[in-house]
């Protein structure tokens, strides 16, 4: 039974396409996408906010590292 408090990315808006986040006692994040709710992955709050990070920059779409 999934007991996390799943809660819903703002950037998603009212799309059936969502990514959605929980966050664990552990201090780790599970990350999960509404078409396929099964997959999930798991991180701590260090790596995601660097991967915001450099989304947020465009790096990623300009082929920087």
């Amino acid at each position: 039974m999934d007991t996390h408090n799943w809660q819903k990315s703002t950037y998603s808006g009212d799309a059936s396409n969502c990514v959605y986040i929980a966050a664990t006692p552990d201090g780790t994040l599970r990350l999960r996408e509404s078409d396929t709710p099964d997959i999930i992955l798991t991180t701590t709050p260090n790596p995601l906010h660097a991967l915001i990070r450099t989304l947020k920059g465009g790096a990623a779409r300009r082929g920087r590292r």
